[in-house]
């Protein structure tokens, strides 16, 4: 295949709006006055005011479809979904797409797999789950995000988990950790609900965080690989409870009558708790908006402060005000001016992207950038899985994002940085681009294999009856190619450029709408979320 002149047209607009002194017409913002839409706004706008920053424009309905739709349910929105978007002239629409996003299905598949990275969902090696052990961990996860559990019982329901890890999900906390010793429990604790590395913790505040986990029992059963958790009265009472501390410095009045993890989730899910729900809104920040407030999400300490302590404040209490209700938070966010800037600098401050003054670039989640790739063409990819028994079964259709074992893996997934989940850390995730990539995309079998046996994409490209390239139906067949890669239509330099090398003598029609694709899906508008 020729190297198109348009390989990377798409995104050489965003060069020039970069580099330009004049506005160059584009289709990734769109001139609109900036009023606060909500609290965070105010918050955001206000910071970058003291620190004479200017704020990004706003962006325009094509980026912000596609932002949202890979933001909340990881899935490229459809031809006909984007049509409709599009189309539609009600100013409102934009919450009401965030609405109806909240509501798939897909929602809870998409951060079901981001929970499952920080909680280390993963069969054997280093991780001590088992594969029906994860799979219904997962399924539990999934399930409480589906029904919008509120977080506080969720965690609750994670740290005094009692039981099978096969009927019992929530037990499986404990299970995939690697150790289990009371300190490698409680700093898997501690980076899970309190978003801290206990490395940066005194001495004293991790003995006196022990005594809370250090009378769990672990028992095994005739059922192969399955065990049993549960909290060892006759050891706390033999030993006698040790004497416990709350990470703020509060004693603990333990007794050997009740598991003391109780004692521990009742004051972290306490509505005063100065970690808990800023742990959890600093992280859905890093989801939604490519860092946290904190950053990074799991290294909350007192030496890290906020870039915004207002806005963090903020969201804490409308996490609590909410009774807990973490799609609230979503909707908070997405619904927000700041959410929805573009992602093209107003200015060169350094402190621009951590104050949220603009929106980060960021590649495509290794798992969202296969599914794609598959829902594009219309193929199927493979999956294994290094455990051999019990066998797990992985449908032919079954999407990357949906895996509920992080053992379950594929090269491409290896390649694109999808993380171990070995520690739970959010650096483990490699969102980084490479060379190795770079020439998998655009030189791999792999790719090109699922472009030229693809149905729906020989459906798009059969020959019809001669025409002329500018043809109504030709034009309609490149904005349908530009709307199913891109989410949007073609510009006008776009459909420009593409007519000249459509009526080249170098290619036929059909080998420059093939072109076309695999120029897009290897431009960095398509490989970037913005």
């Amino acid at each position: 295949m020729k190297y198109l002149c348009f390989l990377v047209v798409t995104m050489s607009v965003l060069i020039d709006i970069c580099t330009a002194n004049e506005l160059v017409v584009h289709p990734f913002e769109i001139e609109a006055e900036l009023t606060p839409a909500t609290a965070i706004d105010i918050a955001v706008l206000n910071r970058l005011k003291q620190l004479e920053i200017k704020p990004a424009r706003i962006c325009s309905d094509s980026v912000f479809l596609r932002r949202a739709y890979l933001d909340v349910i990881g899935t490229l929105p459809t031809v006909r979904e984007s049509n409709q978007f599009l189309r539609d002239t009600n100013p409102e629409k934009r919450g009401t797409l965030i609405d109806q996003l909240l509501e798939r299905e897909e929602f809870a598949t998409y951060q079901a797999m981001k929970w499952s990275d920080l909680l280390r969902i993963k069969s054997e090696f280093p991780i001590n789950l088992w594969p029906n052990a994860a799979q219904t961990y997962h399924h539990w996860i999934y399930e409480s995000i589906r029904q919008n559990k509120p977080y506080d019982r969720l965690a609750y329901e994670m740290i005094t988990a009692s039981g099978s890890n096969f009927r019992t999900s929530p037990v499986n906390f404990y299970r995939a950790i690697q150790s289990k010793e009371p300190a490698a429990i409680v700093r898997a604790v501690a980076l899970t609900f309190m978003g801290s590395r206990t490395e940066s913790w005194k001495q004293e505040q991790i003995d006196g965080m022990l005594p809370f986990f250090s009378y769990i029992g672990f028992k095994s059963t005739k059922e192969w690989k399955e065990e049993i958790v549960f909290f060892d009265s006759v050891k706390a009472t033999t030993n006698s409870l040790k004497n416990a501390v709350f990470p703020d410095g509060t004693p603990a009045q333990l007794s050997a009558k009740r598991d003391p993890r109780e004692d521990f989730a009742n004051w972290l899910i306490n509505r005063e708790n100065p970690w808990f729900a800023r742990n959890i809104v600093n992280r859905i920040c890093y989801w939604l908006l490519g860092r946290g407030i904190i950053h990074e999400p799991d290294d909350i300490r007192s030496d890290n402060p906020p870039e915004n302590p207002e806005l963090l404040a903020l969201l804490e209490k409308e996490l609590v005000d909410s009774n807990y209700d973490l799609k609230h938070i979503y909707r908070t966010i997405l619904n927000s001016k700041t959410y929805q800037l573009s992602f093209i600098p107003a200015d060169d401050n350094p402190d621009a992207v951590s104050n949220f003054a603009c929106h980060p670039l960021r590649r495509l989640d290794a798992e969202v950038l296969i599914d794609a790739l598959c829902q594009l063409t219309g193929t199927k990819e493979s999956y294994s899985s290094k455990i051999p028994e019990p066998f797990t079964f992985i449908p032919d259709d079954q999407r990357s994002i949906a895996l509920p074992d992080g053992s379950i893996t594929s090269p491409f997934l290896d390649m694109f940085g999808r993380p171990s989940r070995d520690t739970g850390l959010s650096s483990e995730r490699n969102g980084d681009p490479s060379s190795e990539q770079l020439l998998h995309m655009r030189n791999s079998s792999h790719v090109w294999t699922k472009l030229i046996k693809s149905g729906r994409i020989r459906n798009l490209l059969r020959p019809k009856k001669k025409r002329n390239a500018s043809g109504n139906r030709m034009r309609g067949t490149v904005s349908n190619i530009y709307l199913t890669v891109l989410s949007r239509k073609p510009t006008d330099r776009e459909s420009a450029i593409l007519r000249a090398y459509m009526q080249s003598d170098e290619t036929s029609g059909r080998d420059a709408l093939l072109d076309l694709i695999w120029a897009l899906i290897n431009s960095a508008e398509f490989l970037y979320q913005h």
